[in-house]
C-alpha cells in the first residue's frame, strides 16, 4: 500500500492524497516537471517496490495556482498505479 487516506480530493480521474498518508519508504524524488495552465509545475516521486522503479508515477504541485490551491502538496499516482476505494 503506497497511500491510504479518507480524506482525498478527486479532480477529474485524479485521486489527490494527503502527504501525510504516504508510506514514504516507497518513493524517491525524481527530477522530473511538468507544466499545467492551471495548476502549475507539478514535480514527481518515482515509486520503488520490491527493488523495481515505476518513473516518475507520483505527482503533486508544491506550488499550486488559484483553484488547484485545494489539493496543493496533495499527491496523485498514474503508470499503472491502482486506486482502490
Amino acid at each position: 500500500m503506497l497511500a491510504e487516506s479518507d480524506a482525498t480530493v478527486t479532480v477529474g480521474s485524479a485521486h489527490y492524497f494527503p502527504p501525510s498518508s504516504l508510506s514514504r519508504e516507497y518513493f524517491q524524488e525524481s527530477s522530473h516537471r511538468s507544466c499545467c495552465s492551471w495548476k502549475g509545475e507539478a514535480h514527481y516521486y518515482s515509486v520503488i517496490f520490491d527493488e523495481q522503479v515505476n518513473e516518475n508515477a507520483a505527482w503533486y504541485y508544491p506550488e499550486p495556482k488559484g483553484a488547484a490551491k485545494e489539493f496543493g502538496g496533495m499527491v496523485s499516482f498514474w503508470k499503472g498505479v491502482e486506486i482502490i476505494g
